[in-house]
């Protein structure tokens, strides 16, 4: 693949997996299994490898979880890690081999663990006291939910270790309690939860914890992240028990990998009869030395692997073919489906990803397909049944016509997707105001999805800006809604005016701006005049802002409805300025690219990467013709060979501080 195919393939696997991880790690949502996410993070890793003067440190291959909390966040003692995924046996195996090898010969046993399907934790005491809960975030910082922590009966707010402890763990919903909140909010008229994981995320992020205390959340405690004092996970898991924590006691000590696959299988059947969800098996090798002889790659621990057990299969009719209209336009199709039972639940929709998927596959109505539930949750039509198929049946086409608003629909020459590009469509409409109140955006709680629809149809909403128009006399006469609801939601939507300007930025929905881009925008421009006003080459002075991005942005400002919705954003109080730091001065490594690797003598990577950063550097994590020098310690690995093979400088850290000023 030659270089500007691959830079598009690229930019599109990486706008994929941002939304996905969005999905699952700030809006307690997914839409695609496991191994489908896993499949699409592999292809921009072969991609990044084959092209590293396309990689980024900013990649989702080079990062832990989701966004930086947009909650009040707290640094975590040390880095909450996610786990590689194994899908098979021998996959399992290759993991073992590629540990074994590293270990140079090094004898170690393995702790097998029952993986639960909830909420990462880190828990904080000091003085023996409960201090902190935290979410996983970014893996650096979390989101502090110590209340909502609290109100979980089973996480002891006291212990008897007076000395700093920070713990891991994940919250989770036991399922009769989960089957008991659903159907509460069945009769309150809610939208249902679909799997108790993301009942748990979405219960930890509760404004009230007397609610979160009455939904029956429960823990498990699996890890000590600081002090490492254990020599190994096991005597890890017996102190957590004596110290007063619940411990999974469905683990084992393994002294083969045999026996590792004997307890995978065994679990295999057994976990329907739990209380609690659980979709796989997380291996660690058991000894602390090992551990760190391995160490970690920049977002998972080589020690350690999750084995993800099969999703279940059924096959049932789809009884037709509907399309579903996303924020940004993209018409997706959705089968919807002769109820069936897959894992325990009942499943009548599928998602069939974009009309590729579909044709590939040839679904068409009145065909008998298999559904299967990804990670036994989210519902996917793998494979129709020919022999099955109606006579009379005929393949699916996307329509010429938008289904929401009538207007002619778009597919721009190398995209997947086909898009309605009408503005004021009514899905359009619906689905960016949900966007501008959400969490990470706007943060307007209470405006929910049902509360949304409703304003809609009364024509009380019509866009974002529109939001600010709203009175409470007559919101308070909506039905189900009243006095107390309608004054809340007025004091949120009057914070959110002073949300600031990254927040204002990625709320606005403009392609290709993330988060992570609306900062680096807010800090360098500090007004949303002057991103409107700013040339392609002004905006991608800006570091991480690349060409597409920037013409994304000229376009969306350039558009007169939208300049219109700002306008009207900022003349109802819309705050479009930034308030914090500035952009950091130029420093001695200004416009030096530097690469780190390996353990740096009495300083963490992190705090290594920030010295760099203070001095105008820009650290990435991947080794390229553009690397102006690496700075490597002892164990480095990979980056280090790449770096010699293509001839690029390689310090030590007092060398790199002696000549870049760091």
């Amino acid at each position: 693949m030659d270089s500007s195919r691959a830079k598009k393939r690229i930019d599109e696997l990486r706008d994929e997996i941002e939304r996905h991880n969005r999905l699952y790690y700030d809006e307690n949502r997914t839409e695609i299994p496991d191994a489908e996410y896993d499949r699409r993070l592999g292809e921009l890793r072969r991609l990044e490898r084959e092209h590293p003067d396309l990689a980024a440190a900013d990649s989702p291959t080079a990062r832990v979880g989701g966004s930086a909390p947009a909650g009040e966040a707290v640094e975590h003692a040390a880095p909450m890690l996610s786990l590689d995924n194994a899908y098979s046996l021998d996959e399992l195996r290759e993991w073992d081999a590629r540990a074994r090898k590293l270990a140079e010969g090094t004898a170690f046993r393995y702790v097998a663990e029952l993986k639960i399907d909830g909420l990462s934790i880190s828990l904080r005491y000091e003085g023996g006291r409960l201090v902190r809960g935290a979410t996983r975030g970014d893996g650096r910082r979390g989101e502090d939910v110590t209340a909502n922590v609290l109100a979980i009966a089973s996480i002891p707010r006291e212990i008897s270790d007076r000395e700093p402890l920070e713990v891991r763990g994940e919250v989770y919903f036991p399922k009769k309690a989960f089957e008991r909140l659903n159907r509460r909010r069945e009769e309150d008229g809610l939208a249902l939860f679909a799997n108790p994981r993301n009942a748990a995320s979405g219960s930890m992020r509760l404004l009230d914890p007397a609610e979160t205390a009455r939904r029956g959340l429960d823990a498990w405690i699996y890890q000590i992240a600081e002090p490492e004092a254990d020599a190994s996970q096991s005597a890890a898991l017996e102190r957590l028990s004596a110290l007063g924590f619940r411990v999974n006691p469905h683990f084992a000590i393994c002294a083969t990998f045999e026996d590792v696959a004997a307890f995978v299988e065994e679990w295999g059947g057994k976990r329907r009869s739990l209380d609690f969800e659980t979709d796989g098996v997380v291996v660690k090798i058991d000894e602390r030395a090992v551990q760190a002889a391995l160490g970690r790659t920049a977002k998972s621990p080589r020690w350690a692997v999750a084995f993800k057990y099969a999703a279940e299969e059924a096959l049932t009719v789809v009884r037709e073919i509907g399309i579903q209209v996303g924020r940004t336009g993209v018409l997706t199709p959705v089968a919807r489906l002769e109820p069936v039972r897959i894992a325990g639940t009942v499943v009548q929709r599928a998602t069939l990803h974009n009309y590729e998927d579909l044709t590939r596959k040839d679904v068409r109505a009145g065909d008998t397909v298999a559904v299967e539930k990804g990670g036994d949750v989210i519902p996917k039509v793998t494979r129709v049944v020919l022999e099955r198929r109606p006579a009379a049946s005929v393949p699916f086409s996307m329509p010429a016509r938008c289904p929401e608003c009538g207007e002619q629909v778009v597919r721009e020459e190398g995209e997947v997707a086909t898009r309605c590009v009408n503005a004021s469509c009514p899905a359009l409409v619906r689905e960016s105001i949900r966007h501008f109140a959400g969490r990470r955006a706007m943060d307007i709680e209470g405006l929910g999805d049902k509360l949304v629809a409703k304003l809609l149809e009364a024509g009380m909403l019509t866009d974002a800006a529109s939001i600010y128009a709203l009175e409470e006399a007559p919101l308070a006469e909506l039905d189900r809604f009243g006095e107390k609801s309608a004054a809340n939601l007025m004091a949120q939507i009057d914070r959110s005016r002073k949300a600031g300007l990254s927040r204002l930025l990625f709320a606005l929905g403009i392609r290709h701006v993330g988060e992570k881009a609306a900062r680096l925008l807010a800090r360098r421009f500090r007004s949303v005049a002057a991103i409107a006003a700013a040339s392609p080459e002004a905006l991608t002075a800006v570091p991480e802002i690349g060409p597409n991005t920037a013409e994304a942005i000229r376009q969306w400002f350039a558009n007169a409805a939208n300049a219109e919705l700002v306008r009207r954003l900022l003349d109802r109080g819309v705050d479009g300025e930034e308030h914090g730091e500035p952009e950091p001065p130029s420093g001695p490594l200004s416009g030096k690219t530097v690469v780190l690797t390996g353990t740096l003598p009495g300083i963490t990577r992190e705090e290594a990467a920030a010295r760099l950063e203070s001095a105008g550097a820009r650290v990435s994590g991947t080794v390229s013709k553009k690397t102006d020098f690496v700075v490597a310690g002892d164990n480095a690995g990979s980056k280090l060979d790449k770096a010699r093979s293509l001839g690029v400088p390689v310090l030590g850290w007092e060398e790199a501080l002696a000549g870049g000023g760091a």
